[in-house]
């Protein structure tokens, strides 16, 4: 399966299955696209009829370097995956991550938020240290013979609760060395509560931080808002980049939300980037389709414009001496996941799940509060077997949808809280979603031709 684009004066033609990418002109493009459909003669007339310069010998050698890729496994390769993507899920229990949810409250107000303030539907609670001492002790007991393991603070607000998070970050250094294990930790914060004490124990501790901003001011002041109704930028901007600073500009995110109400979201990374934070994420905004914040149809030819944008001006900012990191376009194309990952996915609730500040365990953050998904919990393990087989069988082809797409082994069959809140079924078709992903890859891959020819 191959899939052919036209991007910022690229021909691309991305062969699925075996990563190969190729850069070609015009008359081998329209060749590719006809390599399948139809026959060498008719190929040949229809290529010599519309470039007058080239010839019939032109169209043959043309077609012999296309039978030799192919031959050689790099252009219209075979798929000799699926079998895998089943056998590797039925066949793994290790437990290599928790996002473990120490604070269901919040400091802000935010009204886009997918987690309802921070309490996920239910009651405002923090985790005390003796929940998360179990978490920890459950992951070492469920992780096997896997040495790294990665915890991320989540909430809510984590540093809500910052005592338990030094203590039980205290508590895995403690016992990590006996166990054969290595701790990462990544914390998520709004920034409201940030100090020196934080951030020096952050640096000391954290392997990445994710900071929460929208961009520019008056966007991330329309929804990232106090309880009083103030917006909270003029309040975190400084303090993200003290810790920034702290950090050498390294391992963190700045990462945004973007709505119906700022489709023009290459403002906000621009924002972001000129302020000086590289390391950059914007997201789509994840709500109900009734919500006034929620992406429309109409948006969606706006919201790829954007994309294509921001892959022209990253190329440009780096030729100039001031690159900057999108998370969606980070693609190595040459050591990039493993064949298991890219057809497995992110491994929500069989690799991965979240905890509750009482120790109720689901498949990610955002399948929390939602009782159909309570997997079990962290003092007797999952008991709901039948959801988790449901995670079992996620993967890039768990939908018919999913079989025949370019995409797949980019999006390892793509999010399954998204599906599930878009259609009801971890494994129904997030279509908006699919758009979205299928644009960013584009031009990521365009990204990657550009510096190749470039070097």
């Amino acid at each position: 399966m191959v899939h052919q684009y036209k991007l910022n004066g690229y021909n691309i033609v991305l062969d699925t299955c075996s990563g190969s990418v190729h850069t070609v002109d015009d008359v081998a493009y329209d060749i590719i696209e006809a390599y399948k459909s139809s026959s060498e003669q008719e190929i040949i007339s229809a290529v010599t009829a519309k470039y007058p310069d080239i010839t019939e010998n032109d169209v043959k050698e043309c077609l012999e370097d296309i039978k030799y890729l192919e031959q050689a496994g790099k252009l219209f390769s075979e798929d000799k995956y699926e079998k895998l993507a089943y056998e590797y899920k039925n066949n793994t229990n290790v437990i290599k991550a928790l996002c473990l949810h120490v604070a269901h409250t919040c400091n802000l107000n935010c009204s886009y938020c997918f987690a309802s303030q921070g309490k996920y539907q239910g009651d405002r609670a923090l985790m005390s240290f003796e929940v998360g001492k179990q978490a920890f002790d459950f992951l070492i007991a469920n992780s096997g013979t896997r040495r790294n393991l990665e915890v991320d603070f989540f909430g809510g607000e984590p540093l809500m609760n910052w005592d338990v998070v030094k203590q039980l970050v205290a508590y895995a250094r403690s016992v990590e060395k006996e166990a054969g294990k290595n701790f990462r930790f990544t914390l998520t914060t709004n920034g409201m509560l940030i100090d020196d004490e934080i951030i020096e124990f952050l640096n000391k501790e954290m392997s990445n931080v994710v900071l929460s901003l929208d961009g520019r001011k008056e966007v991330h002041d329309k929804f990232r808002v106090d309880y009083a109704g103030k917006g909270s930028y003029e309040k975190i901007v400084p303090l993200f980049k003290r810790l920034v600073d702290s950090r050498n500009g390294k391992d963190y995110y700045m990462r945004g939300t973007f709505t119906h109400h700022n489709v023009d979201f290459t403002k906000d990374i621009f924002h972001m980037a000129d302020l000086g934070f590289t390391e950059l994420s914007m997201e789509p905004v994840v709500c109900s389709p009734d919500d006034p914040c929620a992406l429309t149809q109409e948006d969606l030819p706006k919201v790829k414009e954007q994309y294509e944008i921001l892959a022209k001006e990253m190329i440009k900012r780096k030729k100039e001496g001031r690159p900057f990191t999108f998370y969606h376009y980070m693609l190595d194309l040459k050591n990039g996941p493993c064949i298991y990952k890219r057809i497995t996915g992110c491994g929500s609730g069989t690799e991965y799940m979240a905890v509750t500040p009482w120790g109720e365990l689901f498949p990610c953050h955002q399948f929390v509060g939602d009782e159909k998904y309570s997997l079990g919990d962290i003092w007797n393990g999952v008991k709901n077997t039948e959801a988790q087989d449901k995670f079992r069988k996620c993967n890039a082809y768990a939908r018919e949808e999913c079989k025949d797409c370019w995409a797949k082994l980019y999006c390892s069959g793509g999010c399954a809280a998204n599906a599930y809140h878009a259609t009801g079924d971890i494994n129904g078709i997030y279509e908006y979603g699919c758009e979205l992903f299928k644009k960013r890859i584009e031009c990521a891959v365009m990204m990657q031709v550009a510096e190749s020819e470039e070097n």
